[in-house]
């Protein structure tokens, strides 16, 4: 009996190792650089929460000027605060902004030129995933409309003062669910077959590559870098409507997440890599992944259906030339 605990001894130590090693890997890289934001200023929607809260914290931390574009004020001026008192950064503003709503998204754009003289960092982070079909305001399905369309017009209305910031940079937070995504342009908005939330989210995610991809082209030779990144598996709060069909789904996972699952700063990790790393203007275009370059799956490789994506999200948005 007593010979039997040194091998129980063993299996346990080996399964921790095991483990530890698990949750290393999952856990994914990190951005090292130290580079200082003082006299900068970094955009970024859906702050509040989440990656986005975690990207913000860290941008403060660098001294940046940070700008929180939040839909809930509310949360969004409590998650401010706390990056202040966190930080010491009293540089951390709130800004109202609805990605549902076109009309928002140029208000804030408006009172943002009309107030700030430059934005070197623009990080297009919020999002929406799998969620019940609902059209927006506009009368676009909401997950294309929030993920993609509402960015693309905000980044084309900011584009002038990022060529005036130069070198600035564009981070397009996507995932690694873009991969057999498909831009469906004969029914973008799933008005001629039943809806798909997956469906919807894999384009919507699809289109946040291809738009920053077709971004850089775009720009080549202003100064403006454009990325596109899968963030990881993370446990935050967008997923709580895939978890609102199946509650149990929410229990079961709970221990299972944090081995299995980033967390909110863990994921954030490659959204503050693309923003800050020195020297990766000539990775404009690219796709990345737990702070390294990888392949973008063949079709966010697509340049004839990322021109046309454009050309389609500028006529949605009502974008004109001049803007």
């Amino acid at each position: 009996m007593w010979k039997e605990v040194p091998q129980y001894s063993a299996v346990t130590v080996i399964t921790v190792s095991c483990l530890f090693v698990l949750r290393k890997w999952i856990a994914g890289g990190r951005c090292h650089s130290r580079v200082f934001l003082r006299g900068k200023t970094v955009v970024i929607t859906g702050a509040n929460t989440g990656i986005g809260k975690e990207t913000a914290l860290d941008m403060a931390c660098r001294g940046a000027r940070v700008v929180m574009a939040c839909r809930d004020l509310t949360k969004a001026e409590k998650a401010a605060e706390e990056i202040r008192q966190s930080t010491g950064n009293r540089n951390v503003v709130v800004r109202h902004m609805d990605l549902a709503s076109l009309y928002s998204v140029r208000e804030f754009a408006k009172e943002f030129i009309a107030t700030e003289d430059r934005v070197d960092i623009l990080i297009n982070n919020a999002g929406v995933m799998m969620c019940p079909k609902n059209i927006t305001e506009d009368g676009y399905e909401t997950q294309l409309a929030v993920n993609h369309l509402g960015h693309f017009l905000l980044t084309n209305l900011l584009i002038g003062l990022l060529k005036k910031s130069s070198p600035s940079r564009v981070v397009n937070v996507s995932s690694m669910l873009h991969k057999g995504g498909k831009i469906h342009f004969d029914d973008l908005f799933f008005d001629k077959r039943q809806y798909n939330s997956l469906v919807s989210y894999r384009q919507s995610k699809l289109a946040n590559v291809l738009f920053s991809r077709e971004l850089a082209r775009q720009m080549r030779g202003t100064g403006v870098s454009s990325y596109s990144l899968h963030p990881g598996v993370i446990r935050t709060e967008l997923s709580r409507h895939v978890e609102s069909w199946l509650p149990i789904l929410k229990f079961l996972l709970c221990i299972p997440s944090y081995l299995l699952m980033k967390t909110p700063w863990e994921g954030a990790q490659t959204s503050i890599y693309c923003a800050v790393t020195e020297g990766l203007e000539c990775k404009s275009g690219c796709y990345f992944s737990d702070c390294a370059e990888t392949e973008a799956a063949p079709e966010g490789r697509d340049d004839v259906v990322a021109r046309r994506l454009w050309e389609e999200s500028a006529r949605l948005v009502g974008l004109n030339v001049e803007e």
